[in-house]
């Protein structure tokens, strides 16, 4: 039980992590996001860390469904996994530090593709994982139309 409780949170503690250096590379670009116009429904900045730290716990705990089983197909999802981690990683830093808010756009779909991908097979070895990607799916569907109306305004 001691090994199952270490793994869930080793496989919790890796998005956490990658979240966390990508916000401590980007800390100075974000001080520009105040200025920037926003489009309609943008969320008060307070809400972006909140809702990146429930979806990292999340997208943890799903990598952890998928790895603690015994699917022949978990190490083709977990490579998705990890490649999906890399570019929601260096979205922020396109995003904010290079404010390249198109190529932000054009990363963040493909971002929204690999994640679409890996939901798709994390729900093959396990429909709990499946379901814990789909609110990161959902912010990044938001997250997108954000970075797409930011492109359009500024």
């Amino acid at each position: 039980m001691k090994s199952k409780t270490k793994s869930a949170a080793v496989a919790v503690l890796i998005p956490l992590a990658v979240g966390g250096f990508s916000a401590l590379l980007t800390a100075s670009g974000m001080r520009s996001f105040d200025f920037l116009l926003k489009p309609p429904l943008s969320p008060p900045k307070w809400l972006f860390p909140v809702a990146w730290t429930i979806l990292y716990i999340l997208m943890g705990l799903a990598s952890y469904f998928v790895w603690s089983s015994n699917s022949p197909k978990r190490k083709r999802a977990l490579t998705f996994y990890g490649v999906q981690l890399i570019f929601n990683f260096f979205w922020s830093i396109i995003f904010f530090n290079a404010q390249a808010y198109l190529f932000a756009f054009i990363w963040i779909i493909a971002l929204w593709l690999l994640i679409v991908i890996t939901t798709l097979l994390f729900g093959e070895i396990s429909k709990k994982a499946a379901y814990l990607f789909v609110p990161y799916l959902l912010w990044v569907s938001f997250a997108a139309y954000l970075n797409f109306g930011i492109y359009v305004l500024n």
